[in-house]
């Protein structure tokens, strides 16, 4: 399966998975939504920041679903895992409080990151402000530059 993931562009995490800083693609649910349960190790996942072409793709080689979470579940997680899922030491809290009514975490494990030629997606089916896409390969949403252009669908 291929995956692909919109970022927060303001938190710079795609940037932070390019260098190797980021090691751990994090979500965290109220609810069991994508990609939980659909993410295994081999599959790919590619990345795009919000409002931007999807630019750069990493391997799955780990993935870890958590239910149940309860405050200090999450701190834990964040104590194990916080620097490999790109947040600094200092910022741990503050990213705490942003998901402390949350009960399901997926952690995605990531190897060979790389850069790619930007090319724009056809997000029709999986509604506007889906943040995670699940597709049995990338040419079903692929949409080359020429063709994205042309019919304005370069985001």
């Amino acid at each position: 399966m291929d995956h692909i993931a919109i970022m927060k562009k303001s938190w710079g995490f795609t940037d932070k998975i390019m260098v190797g800083e980021k090691t751990i693609e994090s979500r965290w649910y109220g609810i069991k939504c994508r990609p939980w349960g659909r993410i295994k190790k081999g599959d790919m996942v590619y990345f795009k920041d919000a409002g931007a072409l999807v630019s750069a793709a990493a391997e799955v080689t780990r993935v870890e679903e958590i239910a149940d979470l309860s405050p200090q579940k999450m701190q834990e997680i964040l104590g194990r895992y916080g620097a490999a899922i790109g947040i600094r030491r200092a910022h741990i809290p503050s990213f705490f409080s942003t998901l402390k009514n949350k009960k399901y975490c997926i952690l995605i494990h990531l190897k060979n990151p790389r850069r790619m030629r930007p090319f724009a997606i056809n997000k029709t089916g999986f509604g506007a402000m889906s943040a995670w896409m699940t597709v049995s390969s990338i040419g079903r949403v692929r949409v080359p530059l020429k063709i994205a252009s042309l019919t304005g669908q370069t985001k």
